[in-house]
Formats: C-alpha cells, structure tokens, sequence
C-alpha cells in the first residue's frame, strides 16, 4: 500500500465542555480514497478541522511526511493558510466563496500574482485561474462572477481553489448534498483523476452507495471516538452500519397501504402550472399516505411544494382541503389550512441560525397558544417531546442551532413543523445530510404520523428512498406529471422512464 501523508494519533477536542473527539486516530495514504464515516455529531468534520487549521486540538499528536527526507515530523497546522501552504485542503459542506467576486479573484484570493510597482498582475491572474479550472474540468470564464455559477460549478471552484496550494489531501465533505446527479458524476470523474495523480482524498458522507464506489479504505468514528479502519472490499454495508450506530439497524415497521383511506383526498390539487410550458399538474394525497414525490433537477417538485405552501403565486388552478377549495396566498393560509413544509434549503428557509434550538422548535407554535402568558412547562414538555423522539444531539435547548451538526438541524425543522400538528405535512428531501441511523428514526416517525392520521408528501431524489418509503409514486418532468405509480409498479427503470420525461401509465 502506499505510503501515509498525514498520521494523527490521540486527537481529542472539547467545546464548551463537551468533548467532540476522544482519543482518536487516522492514517492517510498517498493517491487514496479514504471515507470516514459515521452518525451526526461523530467528530469527523471537526478532526479534518483540526487537520486542516480552522481548529486547535486540546490533545494529541499530528504527523506530515516530509516532501524532501520522507520522513513523518510532527507538525502543528495554526491556520487554515498553513494548512493549504502545507497541501492540506478542505472542500467544505457549505461553500466558502465571496459570490460579488468573479472565479480567479476567489481562487486566489490574498495571493494574487504581484506585477511590477506591487500592482497585481491580471494577466498572470487570470491565465493561472484559466489553468486551475482545467484541471477540475470546468470550461468556464475566470471573469465570470461566482454569483451567476451552479452549484456543481461553485463546487468545482471550491477544488481548483484547493487544488491550486498543490495538495496533497483534500477532504470534500458532503459533496453530493446539493449537486444533480451530472454534477455528482462529473464530481467523481475529478476524484478519481486526483487519485491517480497521486492525491489522498479524504470523502466524509452518509450516501452508502458513494463510499462503496469510490473509497478504498473507510475509518469509522462514533460519538467522537475512534471504531476502526478497514479496507472497503472487506467490508458489508451491514457490517458498517453497525459500526456506526452500535447496533444492527431496526428497520421498523414495513411499508403498508391497508390502512390508508382512499376514500377520503385531504388534499387535492386541480390544473395548477408549475411551469408557464408545462401541462397542468393534477393530483390527490388521500389520509394516512405517504406520496413520493421523484423527479431529476429541474423537475418541478419543489416549486410545486412552493405553490401548494403559498410561498409563490398559484396562477391557474385550484387547491382543495378536505374537499373544499381553499385560497392559499400565503404561507400563514397554508398552515392555517393545515398544512406544513419541513424545505429542502435548512438554512435559508427552515430555521434561523442566531436563535436557539427551543426558540426556533416553538417561534411558529407560538402563534396557536391562545394564553397571553407563556408557560415554561407547556412549552418545555413541547420541545423536550421532539428531541427525545427525533434524537437530537445537543447540549442544551438554549444552544445556538447554528452550532448543531447538519443532520441535527434538519431535525430541529422538522420538530418545528410537528409542533404545529398539521394535517398534511410536505418533506422536501427531509434526510438529506442525515445519517443513516436518523434516517431510520425519520423513516419510522413519517409511518408513526400517517398512522395516527397524517398524510404526508415525500420530495426525494434517492431512488431507494422513494421506493422504501412511499406508499405511492408520482415522477414529474419539467414542471409535468409523467407517471403515477403503486408502489408495487415503481421500479427503478419505470421510475427513471418517466424522470427522463417517457410517460409512464
């Protein structure tokens, strides 16, 4: 096997008190592709925080093979630009770009080339921006303003940018979260180029099937310490499951459509637009279902979601509750009609970072306690209720949710959403970032709602969990409906059929 770049042994590091990591360990190997996995909250983003400089450790030990004597010395990374002078490079979750500025100045942002009279060389700038991007495959202006991008392509900024300190590890953490599947392929296309130029890529994901594709080697952590190391051949989805969680997974009660009453549509949409070109969208969610909603970027699924919730104008078309048409303008109509949207932006529409955990699981309730004065025991049996049953990993409910882990948060939204009981409930991607033991506590909380007489609507853009989940299946293409589905008819091919826009009876 090739030779390790980076050893840390003994990591540990605290916040607030509370430890994050406890004693733990990693080898990283020249021209790997090495997962580390594990639940939210596991410590495997703040150990490549540690590595990369934007954390100090509290304990341990860091290692760096030395380029010129081969030799593994010690090192201390105190910042992030010492990390990346050093080859060590992290491709964040959320994206680290200044979007007023075009391509080359993010890239090379405070290391621009300097002409003469310490002007900078914009010549120069742009020409090695132009090279950097060919390495990421991206065929793109440098002057382009990083605003006007896609996400797939701000992404492939993002690895240029790391790519241009010639790095040696670059870590890309939850890098398919938001990109299409194109994108996602074009991603593993340049991963597996930097590994055969001799780039250890460190790949932190929950996306089973990824980590098996492309890693060879996986580490695993839990509740901040260490589990092991294996090689990705050896191992059984199973097996790393149960590394991660401690347990083997319960899968919880199957999918059943006895009990849904179809008889009874709680919702009914009539010839909406989603689109201006688009045929008219119609269709019923009856009580006690769940009706998964697949589709490829662009599809339509969420700007749908959008009208039904009032966000945006409805057009032509009508809604009906309960079989009475209503008129939702809004978003405060929706939900006094009963209905709930868990979004699929978190951070821009589902919660507000600066406030805490508690105030951001009650700031919609609030508004259905008929009393003037608050009462703290009401409104601690609320949130205490919520945390237990999603699981949410917290310090206490007056933490900042700003500080929680990604799968955390999207629980914090959804527990905001269950506060306000509503009839209908619409979850866009509701496990995207969750890990795969949270995902089966979603999966079985979803069940447990319909059951007690919700219905639900699932937006997914994982096969697998559309198929697993879902009681039924509706494929939609460029704002239109190309197939309605049994679940027992929704295969994968009859699924992708009508996604590519084929319509499927």
């Amino acid at each position: 096997m090739s030779e390790a770049v980076v050893k840390m042994e003994g990591i540990s590091k605290a916040f607030a008190g509370i430890k994050a990591l406890d004693n733990v360990q990693i080898e990283l190997r020249k021209g790997e592709i090495h997962a580390l996995m594990g639940e939210n909250g596991a410590g495997k983003s703040t150990l490549m925080k540690i590595m990369t400089g934007v954390y100090s450790k509290d304990e341990g030990q860091m290692y760096l093979r030395d380029e010129e004597s081969g030799e593994m010395k010690p090192v201390e990374m105190k910042s992030p630009l010492m990390a990346q002078k050093a080859g060590l490079s992290m491709v964040f979750q959320e994206l680290n770009l200044l979007e007023n500025m075009n391509i080359a100045e993010n890239i090379f942002i405070g290391r621009e080339p300097v002409g003469t009279a310490t002007f900078i060389d914009k010549k120069e700038l742009y020409e090695a921006a132009a090279r950097e991007l060919k390495k990421v495959k991206l065929e793109i202006d440098p002057h382009t303003t990083v605003s006007a991008l896609s996400c797939g392509q701000k992404q492939c900024v993002e690895i240029a940018k790391a790519l241009s300190f010639d790095a040696r590890v670059v870590v890309f953490d939850e890098p398919t979260a938001s990109l299409s599947e194109t994108e996602s392929a074009t991603l593993f296309e340049i991963i597996r180029d930097l590994k055969e130029k001799g780039v250890c890529i460190v790949y932190i994901s929950h996306r089973m099937e990824e980590v098996f594709e492309l890693s060879d080697r996986i580490t695993v952590f839990r509740n901040g310490t260490y589990i092991d190391t294996v090689e990705t051949k050896d191992v059984s989805e199973a097996d790393l499951i149960k590394m991660m969680i401690g347990r083997d997974l319960e899968e919880g009660k199957q999918r059943t459509s006895d009990y849904i009453n179809k008889e009874k549509a709680v919702l009914e949409v009539k010839n909406v637009k989603v689109f201006p070109d688009a045929e008219p969208v119609n269709f019923k969610l009856y009580e006690k279902e769940i009706l998964g909603f697949f589709g490829l970027v662009g599809a339509g699924r969420t700007e749908l979601s959008r009208v039904i919730f009032g966000i945006d104008p409805i057009g032509e078309g009508e809604i009906y509750i309960q079989g009475k048409k209503v008129k939702i303008s809004c978003p405060r109509d929706a939900i006094n009609a009963g209905i709930g949207l868990v979004p699929e932006d978190r951070k821009g529409l589902g919660l507000i970072m600066g406030m805490s955990i508690k105030d951001n699981m009650l700031i919609s309730k609030l508004g259905q306690l008929k009393s003037a004065f608050l009462h703290k025991k009401t409104l601690k049996n609320i949130t205490g209720s919520y945390i237990s049953d999603l699981g949410i990993v917290l310090r206490d409910e007056e933490q900042e949710v700003k500080e929680l882990s990604g799968g955390n948060q999207q629980k914090v939204v959804i527990a905001k959403w269950l506060a306000m009981t509503p009839d209908i409930l619409i979850m866009d991607e509701p496990t995207r970032g969750i890990d795969v033991g949270a995902k089966s506590e979603i999966y079985a909380l979803m069940r447990k709602l319909t059951e007690a007489g919700k219905s639900i609507i699932m937006i997914s853009s994982e096969m697998a969990e559309i198929q697993k989940v879902s009681d039924r299946v509706i494929v939609m293409h460029e704002g239109s409906i190309t197939g309605e589905l049994s679940i027992e008819e929704a295969s994968k091919n009859s699924i992708m059929q009508a996604a590519f826009g084929g319509m499927v009876e």
